[in-house]
């Protein structure tokens, strides 16, 4: 089964919200697959056709600016070139590209923390649905009140 588990909260720190989704950040990957980052995007440039935009991109230098304002990080550990960043589909086909035990491991434990997040998104959503419905129904029963006063 998956041998030396990473806690939860530690994949999902290193999601981030850009672009309308969510991402992975080339050298967070490359620190969980236990590789270094210009070997991460050594084995994706060889394979680039796996990896098209709605699967990996590189951020733009305010979208850079941005993450390193967002997480607090003064000089974000050296890094002397913008990230790539993966969606959800990217960080799945990166399991084709690395073949370690580890990658296999930590990439099957990113995809369920994905599946998990969907799950509370829908759950928020049916929740703010039941509420929007009350508020309606509140609202309505308002009028009606006002109404039988007059």
């Amino acid at each position: 089964m998956l041998e030396n588990k990473l806690p939860d909260e530690i994949l999902v720190s290193k999601i981030y919200f850009l672009r309308n989704q969510k991402n992975m950040l080339d050298k967070d990957l490359a620190e969980l697959y236990g590789v270094t980052t210009g070997n991460l995007n050594k084995a994706v440039k060889r394979n680039i056709d796996r990896f098209p935009e709605d699967f990996m991109f590189q951020l733009n230098e305010q979208e850079f600016q941005n993450l390193i304002f967002q997480s607090g990080i003064s000089n974000w550990g050296g890094t002397r070139k913008i990230p790539f960043a993966f969606t959800e589909q990217g960080v799945a086909m990166l399991s084709g590209v690395l073949n370690s035990k580890r990658a296999i491991t930590v990439n099957i434990q990113i995809m369920r923390i994905y599946s998990k997040m969907r799950e509370i998104q829908f759950a928020n959503k049916d929740i703010q649905l039941k509420l929007t419905e009350l508020e309606n129904k509140v609202g309505n029963q308002d009028q009606s009140i006002q109404q039988l006063f007059e």
